[in-house]
């Protein structure tokens, strides 16, 4: 492959050779021939340099472990991956059906015996294999294990990728290749709406090509809880809910038609209404099995999520993490995936934390822990004697912060605390037991009455939880910890420091600024630090009773007290599921929440995408909150309360007062923080079994505004044409049987060029829908008026709103720009500055392909499709970045787009790329010609994406 930038489509700037070649048919990973997965490319700048060998210099170029296969030309290699893909699979069909009876480990197929008699049923048992390295490994590889011998078939799933991971201590080293197929899949309608939409539209491929639409069905099952719609327009309400939901479905009836219909037209496909919780709540409550039974065989749980926060049921002891939306669709239709074997760090967990130090104060101390060891691409896998003192709520808030820490999972084995939560929320003693007899027969289960035996891991790291002392987190990334005692310090650091992640650059005479307003009436003032937003609200917190209840004692003393918060700051409480709501009543502390302005608003993901704000969130990203609010802590419910009462975060909890009380004496954080003790006794009392059983007995039901939509029975969609929300993508238009083939790329144009740790926040779709931005302009030409935009996360569906919307963040930093904020770039040949889409548009229209230039960490942040899908349609052909997050990097290879890296210590700036340069890339037509130098998965390679193939393969079954 070579790889070319040049000032003029003649003129030669950077050269790279490389080469590729498969390892297997189900594999999509790429590796480099090299043992340091790189690729040489030459660059020889003619604006600094002459051609002399003086001139050469090399970057390399990696593309991802994580992707399904290629093709850059491809619009949407989604679509490709549906074709099937050459005659080696009809072979392979006709070997299988052969064979099948004959499994390669059907000796180890046991039977686990029900106490009293009969069996629970048949399972693959490791310890019949025999093998003393197996009882060495880390729990979380032996599910992978299990999977992979319960799937072997020696097609997809060898015997060599089991022997690899029963290897595992010296095969993860060599970053080895799996497949890997889960348990099932989970989606949120954010990203569940796109991929019912992709399905939809491959039904309609699977016509057109004249085949069998019926053929298109998940084949796992898919769990997809509608919580991402919701939004808080009406806060400090008795009616907040009623009024929100009312609102959520007038706003999106027409996706939660459309939801209602892929239920009943697909099958294997759950959904679960709006208004019932937060996805990973509801997975952790009501949706994670633990054990499966599936005709008479019993198998671990295991889940990939369209949300990166699917990590949250790790703390459960399933396995699970997000995975993009492609790789998501890929399990959905039996296709395995395939992961790099990771590398586990332990982390051992020690003594118990101190009074009044919360479960959050721990995770965010463990994940600034995680991101200073480096665990990106690794699981993590918590033990010792300190698990018996954390509660499942508190694991599960550790483990919903791994992307955060950048691990693929933050895992917590199954032990008794585990069964006890399992009791708690309702599962049936049956259940338990059975789920309780598996992990132990498959040694999968941790007994700490028992002698343990000790597990190699890749690296180590412990914790005394007696060392952890309260915190927060910001003021824009959440793993930029700051310790409650020096918040002040560092608030005041942060206006003087120049602009950055730790830094708004407010100049000395600037900083004792005052605005005063008028607030229905009442005099009120905003300073710098000032709290605008307070939000108890996201998966991390509000699943934990804990943390809930704390933030309830909290404002029941300052109500005592006679402490209110200012009536200007918008505060609200979302909670994670029903759950909540019932035992904050049963408490009596939902009256205190009121009082102080945190009335329930809603049931879903609210604050978590909404002057500075504090919630009890997981990501606080600039813009992200709300694209007003530049500074965003992330904190505990009790301290958001707390923050909210101060009103600033300008504020030595310490030493200064939080406000006078109604005897005209300061009333401090002390008075009003609960003991842990009173929090233990709230949620003895509060937390009952019977609540958890009658909430997620009542999902099933769904509530009436659902069951009043009506839904047509057809098997197929009717597009509307006119639709502003669900539109027929591109991505399968003139699909043919045979496979496109490789492309390259020629005399592209950067569109783009940015620095370190652009977010997927900044490239995505989300949030509100300005009303300049393009995709305002195209809603109001076709008639939809400003106040029915709703969010970019509703429209997604619509692929001609989401282009639109790509890289529209006004936070964004474009170095063509000349460090100017904004959602603008310059098109080169003109120089003229234009919207990004205007932008990209006026370079598709030319015939013009286009590249993006980025720093470290591009992609960081949740798990978005559109991030990829968006640059695509935009006409992106390549990204090259100092580095990517794992995710975002397989997206962006199924959309056909290119990822490439620097060589370590190099970047745009030093190689001299100042992207007003053309870029070539080529690659060889044929299929055959590419020759090793990565690991790539020729079949997704040749149908020009994952969907494709598989439209293609199941047309050929």
């Amino acid at each position: 492959m070579y790889i070319t930038a040049s000032s003029s489509p003649s003129s030669s700037l950077l050269r790279a050779a490389s080469a590729y070649s498969p390892t297997r048919f189900f594999r999509s990973s790429f590796r480099n021939l090299t043992s340091t997965n790189q690729a040489s490319l030459s660059v020889i700048n003619h604006h600094r340099r002459s051609l002399t060998s003086a001139a050469v210099r090399s970057f390399h170029f990696s593309v991802p472990r994580w992707s399904h296969r290629l093709d850059w030309r491809s619009p949407l290699n989604l679509l490709s991956e549906i074709r099937a893909f050459n005659p080696i699979i009809e072979q392979l069909q006709r070997k299988f059906a052969t064979m099948a009876a004959e499994h390669p480990f059907k000796a180890v197929l046991t039977s686990l015996p029900r106490p009293g008699g009969g069996e629970f049923g048949k399972f693959y048992s490791l310890p019949a294999l025999n093998d003393p390295r197996i009882d060495k490994l880390p729990y979380s590889i032996r599910i992978l294990l299990e999977s992979a011998i319960r799937n072997c078939d020696n097609f997809q799933v060898k015997k060599e990728d089991v022997e690899k991971i029963i290897d595992w201590e010296n095969t993860a080293p060599k970053q080895v290749e799996i497949p890997f197929k889960p348990a099932r899949v989970l989606l949120q309608d954010f990203t569940g709406v796109p991929a019912v939409v992709d399905l939809a539209c491959m039904r309609d491929a699977m016509h057109k090509l004249g085949s069998d639409t019926s053929k298109i069905n998940p084949l796992v099952p898919v769990d997809l809880v509608i919580d991402h719609s919701v939004q808080v327009d009406v806060t400090r309400s008795e009616n907040a809910v009623q009024a929100n939901m009312e609102l959520e479905f007038q706003r999106n009836k027409e996706r939660f038609s459309f939801l209602k219909w892929g239920s009943s037209a697909f099958r294997n496909m759950l959904v679960v209404p709006p208004g019932s919780g937060i996805v990973h709540q509801v997975n952790l409550e009501y949706l994670g099995r633990l054990v499966f039974n599936t005709d008479g065989i019993l198998y671990p749980d295991s889940v990939v999520g369209t949300d990166s926060h699917t990590t949250m049921i790790d703390g459960l002891g399933v396995a699970g993490w997000g995975v993009g939306g492609i790789e998501a669709e890929a399990a959905m239709l039996g296709q395995p995936m395939s992961m790099v074997l990771p590398g586990v760090v332990g982390f051992q967990l020690s003594g118990k934390l101190r009074n009044g130090v919360t479960a959050t104060d721990l995770v965010l101390t463990v994940t600034q822990m995680l991101r200073k060891h480096g665990v990106v691409g690794k699981f993590v896998e918590f033990y010792g004697d300190g698990m018996g003192e954390l509660s499942l709520a508190d694991r599960a808030t550790i483990a919903n912060m791994s992307p955060e820490y950048g691990a693929t999972m933050g895992f917590f084995p199954v032990d008794h605390v585990t069964l006890q939560y399992l009791k708690l929320t309702g599962r049936s003693d049956e259940t338990v037991a059975m789920i309780e007899s598996y992990l132990r027969a498959n040694n999968m289960f941790v007994d700490y009455d028992e002698p343990q035996q000790e597990r190699v891991y890749s690296s180590y790291l412990e914790l005394n939880l007696a060392e952890v002392e309260p915190c927060i987190s910001g003021p824009k990334r959440p793993h930029d910890r700051v310790p409650l005692r020096e918040m002040k310090a560092d608030w005041n650091s942060c206006l003087n420091n120049k602009v950055g992640f730790k830094g708004f650059a407010v100049p000395k005479e600037a900083q004792g600024k005052v605005a005063k307003f008028s607030f229905h009436g009442q005099p009120a003032e905003l300073k710098h630090g000032s709290v605008v937003i307070a939000a108890i609200t996201s998966c991390t917190n509000t699943s934990n009773p804990s943390v809930m209840l704390g933030a309830g004692l909290a404002a029941k003393k300052a109500c005592e007290l006679g402490l209110q918060v200012k009536p200007w700051i918008k505060t609200s409480l979302a909670p994670g599921s029903g759950v909540v709501t019932k035992y904050l009543l049963q408490s009596g502390l939902q009256e205190y929440l009121n009082k102080q302005g945190f009335h329930i608003v809603g049931y879903g993901c609210t604050t978590y995408i909404i002057a500075a704000a504090v919630l009890s969130g997981n990501r606080n990203f600039e813009g992200r909150v709300h694209a007003l609010t530049r500074a965003n802590y992330l904190a505990s419910p009790p301290l958001v309360v707390a923050y909210a009462l101060a009103g600033t975060v300008d504020i030595d909890f310490d030493k200064e007062p939080i406000g006078t009380g109604k005897d005209g004496k300061s009333v401090y954080f002390k008075d009003i923080w609960p003991s842990t003790e009173e929090v233990a006794e709230a949620v003895q009392s509060s937390v009952l079994p019977n609540m958890f059983k009658s909430t997620y007995e009542a999902i099933t039901k769904g509530n009436p505004m659902w069951n009043q939509l009506s839904v047509p029975s057809s098997t197929m969609y009717s597009w509307d044409p006119n639709s502003t929300y669900i539109h027929e993508p591109p991505y399968f238009k003139n699909m043919t049987m045979e496979p496109p083939g490789a492309h390259g790329v020629k005399d592209a144009y950067c569109l783009l060029n940015f620095g370190d740790s652009i977010t997927t926040d900044h490239i995505s779709p989300a949030g509100s829908i300005h009303k300049d931005s393009p995709a305002a302009k195209f809603l109001l030409d076709r008639g939809v008026e400003r106040k029915d935009f709703n969010s970019y996360g509703s429209r997604r569906g619509n692929d001609e709103v989401m282009a639109r919307g790509t890289f529209a963040n006004i936070r964004l930093v474009n170095k063509l720009l000349n460090g100017e904020f904004g959602p603008k770039t310059i098109h080169v040949p003109t120089g003229e500055k234009l919207y990004v889409f205007d932008a990209a548009m006026r370079y598709k229209d030319a015939g013009h392909d286009t590249i993006v230039l980025a720093g470290a960490e591009y992609g960081s942040g949740s798990s978005r499709d559109w991030a990829a899908k968006g640059p695509m349609l935009l006409g992106v052909k390549a990204v090259i970045a100092k580095s990517f997050e794992r995710i975002h990097r397989s997206n962006l290879v199924g959309m056909g787009i290119i990822p490439l890296c620097f060589k370590s210590g190099e970047d745009a700036d030093t190689l001299g790329l100042t992207g007003h340069e053309r870029y070539t890339i080529d690659l060889p037509r044929k299929i055959d010609e590419i020759r090793p130098g990565q690991d790539v998965e020729l079949a997704y390679f040749n149908n020009g994406g994952i969907l494709p193939y598989v439209i293609r393969n199941l047309i050929k079954q």
